[in-house]
């Protein structure tokens, strides 16, 4: 479904998507690339948590280990800042493939360099591999996101982040399990083990990597500049060129500011609020980060396989919400004083309190994945790893900003990691305000989606055969008044929606309707000025490479059967012959939102049809694009018809 002239125009012909999310674990175009970004995450935490335990097992003063606490992070965030610029411009250039496989070769020689630092047991060593290690994370992230939408269709770009951020978040996590465990299972043999773990593993991340298949360069007439600076500036500004993914990046950046201040708490947390060691810690680590994986898993199924970004608020409230309980919970409170996790669920509120940190990291993935799954749909691939690698200048950032106030809150003004919480839960809130007053899209998508989702149970069909890019006319019956937020949570891209301007200017809903740029119309007896506008900015969108959605009866079925269509339709292909995509709602004449055939006249609502049931079957049907050029009303009528069939 990739359209040769559209911004993902050299991505490879596509199989049919699969039914779940799961089943690309099982397909060649993503599972190596999963596997190869998994093991990569799961050694650089391996590899980190090794250099940690080092410093236990030589036994270094605490001076020695503060510095290194300091100086690690410092050290693996600075190529992003250094660097990124020069990346997003490489990944653009070379084919993706060819690249993952030289950064996982840059890997082996990396912790090669590693291996010797833990041999001879010297941390200088061990600082300048992971300043590399560094440099090759820096290389990789702009292709890590830009390759998901060359090797999926639209619809899977939400499934396929999901197992993206659900495979990263695990992966970190065992890694720091299992590199913890190096030093205190292996004795004496600990730089050994380490030296040979790392190594291992970032040759299996290459072996693996070999697997990939062809993917084309985004741009690979490109060249490279190699001055960071304005090349960082420059990448900065390609990146907020959109309003949507320029605050999508924004909110995906926020993400790892409240993510960095949580984490960096966690420690402190479980020893002087939970009562636990270093073992309970690991546990709320593991709570969080199965969260997270489960709330980015989830996102398929709630977004019915579509871009919703309707999710985005849903999540930024769960994180609010759950991290104001989670403060709730232990102000005030005296510590715990428990020996073991097991004991720590026993114990008062620790049910509670290890909800609270699932919701947390659920709700940090639902909000996530979405913008991911946005930032990718509204870029153009020559552009891609361009904006991604600006994206990282900009997390980078702000997760050194997150460092660096949650330090000085607790050391300056004295703050408890509970305020901390506190402010972090309502900074969060104003943020969220903040992003959804200045893009109402988002906001917008989610009220249609809380709405859609609370009222009917929808299914799609047929929705691949909406084309991902470039111009397109959607025609479908027209049964109720939410024909067109049905329509709108079905189908993965923006439509612009022309309807009655009765119906446009319903209270409440009218805002929605002009927030998602929808497009009044009137007869010729009730406006003509403004039926002309109309057509004019039908035809502007469709020049625009935009959707444009039609219900050419003309008006509600008085019904539930379908009306003639009217000429308008072949007046706007008259003008510009796009490719016509006929598409059928089905079960929306039980809706209380449609007219009864006794309905009053002048196409008021004078009172509404008690649905069958709550949250009724609706479903949505869409067929292969009709040729623009030859198709008239009646076709478009025949085959809409037969799409809906009997099931009104």
């Amino acid at each position: 479904m990739n359209d040769a002239s559209g911004p993902h125009a050299n991505a490879p012909a596509l199989p049919p998507p699969p039914r779940s999310q799961f089943a690309l674990l099982a397909q060649r175009r993503f599972a190596p690339f999963f596997a190869t970004q998994a093991i990569g995450a799961f050694n650089d935490n391996v590899y980190r948590q090794a250099i940690i335990g080092l410093l236990f097992f030589l036994g270094v003063s605490a001076d020695d280990k503060a510095l290194y606490a300091n100086l690690a992070p410092a050290l693996f965030i600075a190529p992003y800042f250094l660097f990124s610029a020069i990346a997003g411009q490489i990944a653009e250039k070379l084919d993706k493939d060819r690249l993952i496989r030289i950064t996982t070769a840059m890997e082996i020689a990396i912790m090669s360099l590693a291996a010797v630092g833990f041999f001879m047991q010297n941390l200088v060593v061990l600082l300048v591999a992971l300043f590399c290690t560094g440099v090759q994370s820096t290389l990789f992230g702009p292709v890590k996101y830009s390759i998901l939408p060359a090797v999926l269709h639209s619809r899977e770009l939400t499934g396929g982040n999901g197992l993206v951020e659900m495979g990263t978040s695990i992966a970190i996590l065992l890694g720091m399990i299992a590199g913890g465990l190096i030093f205190e299972a292996g004795g004496s043999n600990g730089p050994w083990i380490a030296a040979a773990a790392v190594v291992a593993l970032a040759v299996t991340g290459h072996l693996v990597s070999r697997a990939i298949p062809p993917v084309a360069a985004g741009a690979p007439e490109l060249r490279v500049q190699w001055n960071p600076l304005p090349e960082s500036i420059a990448i900065l500004r390609l990146a907020k060129r959109q309003l949507a993914v320029r605050n999508a990046i924004l909110g995906v950046s926020w993400f790892w500011f409240v993510g960095t201040v949580l984490t960096a708490q966690l420690p402190a947390y479980a020893e002087l609020h939970l009562g636990g060691d270093a073992s309970l810690y690991i546990a709320a680590l593991a709570l969080f980060s199965v969260g997270t994986g489960l709330g980015s898993l989830v996102c398929e199924k709630l977004s019915a396989r579509t871009v919703e970004i309707g999710l985005v608020p849903l999540g930024a409230i769960g994180i609010s919400a759950f991290l104001l309980d989670l403060y709730v919970q232990r102000q005030g409170l005296a510590p715990l004083r428990v020996e073991s996790f097991a004991a720590f669920l026993q114990a008062p509120d620790g049910w509670h309190i290890a909800f609270d940190l699932v919701g947390i990291g659920f709700s940090a993935g639902v909000f996530v994945v979405p913008l991911f799954a946005l930032i990718q749909s509204r870029t153009p691939n020559a552009e891609m790893a361009r904006v991604i690698a600006g994206m990282n200048i900009q997390n980078a950032a702000f997760i050194v900003l997150a460092a660096v106030l949650g330090l000085g809150l607790q050391r300056v003004l004295g703050w408890s990691i509970p305020q901390l919480l506190l402010a972090l839960a309502i900074a969060n809130a104003l943020v969220t305000v903040w992003i959804f007053t200045i893009v109402p899209e988002f906001l917008m998508r989610f009220l249609s989606w809380v709405f859609v989702r609370t009222l009917y149970r929808l299914r799609a069909r047929g929705i691949d055969h909406i084309p991902d890019e470039g111009p397109a006319l959607v025609v479908c019956n027209h049964v109720s008044y939410m024909d067109a937020l049905i329509l709108a949570a079905s189908i993965p891209r923006p439509v612009r929606f022309v309807m009655y301007y009765r119906i446009f200017n319903i209270p409440v809903m009218r805002w929605i309707f002009r927030t998602a740029k929808a497009i009044p119309i009137a007869g010729v007896r009730e406006d003509r000025a403004l039926m002309e506008r109309a057509f004019d900015e039908i035809d502007a969108a469709l020049a625009d490479g935009e959707v444009v959605g039609i219900f050419p009866e003309g008006a509600l079925t008085k019904d539930g059967q379908i009306a003639p269509f009217k000429s308008g339709v072949e007046r706007i292909l008259a003008r510009r012959p796009v490719p016509v995509i006929p598409m059928a709602l089905r079960g929306m004449w039980a809706s209380m939102w449609s007219r009864r055939s006794n309905a009053a006249k002048g196409g008021r609502l004078d009172r509404m049809r008690v649905p069958r049931r709550f949250r009724a079957h609706v479903e949505v049907v869409a067929d292969a694009p009709m040729d623009g050029a030859s198709t008239d009303a009646a076709m478009l009528e025949a085959q809409v018809r037969a799409l809906r069939g009997d099931a009104a």
